[in-house]
């Protein structure tokens, strides 16, 4: 029998549902751009873009799911418990099928897990869910994730696109995607037809999601002509464009996101052979002055890989060079630069020496930054923080071949070994520390937290002192939203899922 709350509810969900239907909804499709290339939403490539991440999310569904303001749901598995040790989380499936008709059995959600974990290969993901021992299946519907080690935000891990579960090749929903050109029409699936309880008048409940990949300028512009009334996926290079959008058209929202943002040092010739020179460009970077051109309010600067008061931060490592001005930190670093002798023998041709006349860089390095209004401010400016040092700086048009290369990454759960895993020797992306990698594992195999905690800094410390990699501060991420948009919320993570959207409005 119904509790009083109970029943409440129930009626106020009837009478919702009731209004929505005397009142004759629009259901014509939201369209929705994102900011990439017009092929991304219906990439394979293992690296996914933004396009892909969305549709992917929307069309395979693991265990559980994001919602609009980045909270973990129900997908697949509709409630699960964690032992009090951490080190088990049991997960009771939903009742249904999968997309091909068959019944959804911890079995074969068990192997749809481990196939999964197989496909992350070695790259920094795998890294992530390391401390995964075992996934069992146990009576009808219930599967265990057994753990070797607690795992600190296993069900956000779980949540992640690359984590979706596919039978037979298919994902289960929540949406169905067909292919138009470059349009990707998402469709909501009626849950009669994965064999959960019918909703009623579910057609005229929902409504399709049109979704394009468009360069920066180009989705922009979609927005401001009303082609589309959202935009996702805005980076800083793109940022700058959204000055043309006027106040009644909708609103700009930036993502509380944190994660990687700075440069990563691609190889070790020449000048960049030496720890301290990798430092001495560190040193140049004005960071504050770096964003100001785009006038991002609240974004914050920091010399720190690791962004500072995340969960498990033992508050040991500060700021870098903090008694030191600006002025200050370029005359130690310039004179790094005077010292610099090339080798006798031919050096490379991308850390190229010169001999200096007055005013001429004393080297040159290359940047690689991806195209946009935004890249090329970020690009002028970094080249005045080097030239105050003496070194030159051109524009890579190739990341392998370039000396230097922007990473831009929003983290996925707020703790440091996203950051370290990302710029470890597995993720492949440049220079790296082969100590601060045995730190990090030597963490993973921690008995406690402390002592996981501890670790983790001292692995910080080495991938500092290694200068591998140069912060700036805090990713930048940006939506356009129509003031008639529902299901979107800016959250930490950057993620907006379209199911939310296919939702009509009240």
């Amino acid at each position: 029998m119904l509790s009083k709350r109970q029943a409440s509810r129930v009626l106020a969900v009837a009478a919702a549902f009731t209004l929505a239907s005397c009142s004759g909804y629009d259901n014509s499709a939201l369209g929705v751009a994102v900011v990439g290339q017009p092929g991304d939403p219906f990439s394979e490539s293992s690296d996914l873009s933004a396009g892909a991440v969305l549709v992917r999310a929307s069309t395979v569904e693991g265990l559980v799911a994001f919602d609009d303001a980045g909270r973990v749901i129900p997908a697949l598995a509709d409630r699960w418990i964690v032992t009090d040790d951490g080190q088990s989380y049991i997960f009771r499936l939903r009742d249904g099928n999968w997309v091909t008709g068959e019944p959804i059995t911890a079995d074969s959600a068990r192997r749809a897990i481990n196939a999964a974990l197989k496909a992350l290969d070695d790259g920094p993901l795998a890294h992530d869910l390391s401390g995964i021992d075992e996934v069992r299946a146990m009576t009808g519907r219930v599967i265990e994730i057994r753990l070797a080690r607690p795992t600190p935000y296993l069900l956000q891990l779980l949540a992640q696109p690359e984590l979706g579960l596919y039978r037979k090749g298919r994902g289960t929903g929540p949406m169905s995607v067909t292919r138009a050109g470059s349009m990707a029409t998402l469709s909501a699936i009626d849950p009669a037809k994965l064999g959960m309880p019918p909703i009623d008048k579910w057609a005229e409940r929902t409504r399709q999601i049109h979704l394009r990949a468009l360069p920066g300028a180009q989705a922009v512009a979609a927005f401001n002509d009303g082609s589309v009334d959202l935009v996702l996926g805005g980076r800083i290079q793109d940022f700058l464009q959204t000055r043309s959008v006027g106040i009644l058209r909708g609103t700009i929202q930036l993502d509380p996101v944190v994660g990687l943002f700075g440069l990563q040092v691609m190889n070790d010739k020449g000048f960049l052979s030496e720890p301290a020179n990798r430092e001495a460009l560190a040193m140049a970077v004005d960071r504050e002055g770096l964003i100001s051109p785009f006038g991002v309010g609240g974004w914050a600067a920091t010399t720190r890989i690791v962004t500072p008061s995340l969960d498990g931060d033992l508050g040991t490592i500060g700021e870098r060079w903090g008694e030191q001005t600006l002025e200050q930190r370029r005359a130690v670093a310039a004179a790094r630069v005077r010292a610099w002798q090339p080798p006798t023998e031919q050096h490379s041709a991308s850390v190229a020496a010169s001999v200096p006349a007055s005013g001429t860089p004393r080297l040159r390095l290359s940047l690689w930054l991806p195209e946009g209004v935004g890249a090329t401010v970020l690009f002028n400016r970094l080249a005045g923080d080097f030239a105050a040092i003496g070194v030159g700086l051109d524009r890579a048009k190739d990341v392998d071949r370039a000396d230097l290369a922007l990473i831009d990454d929003v983290a996925r759960y707020p703790r440091a070994a996203w950051y370290l895993n990302r710029l470890s020797c597995h993720a492949r992306r440049g220079l790296c520390s082969q100590e601060a990698d045995e730190r990090v594992a030597e963490a993973g195999a921690a008995s406690t937290p402390a002592e996981r905690a501890a670790l983790l800094t001292e692995a910080e410390a080495e991938l500092t002192g290694a200068n591998v990699f140069i912060p700036f501060g805090t990713p930048i991420r940006w939506s356009l939203v129509r003031g008639s948009v529902d299901g979107f919320s800016a959250n930490p993570w950057g993620w907006h899922p379209l199911m939310p959207l296919a939702w009509l409005p009240k």
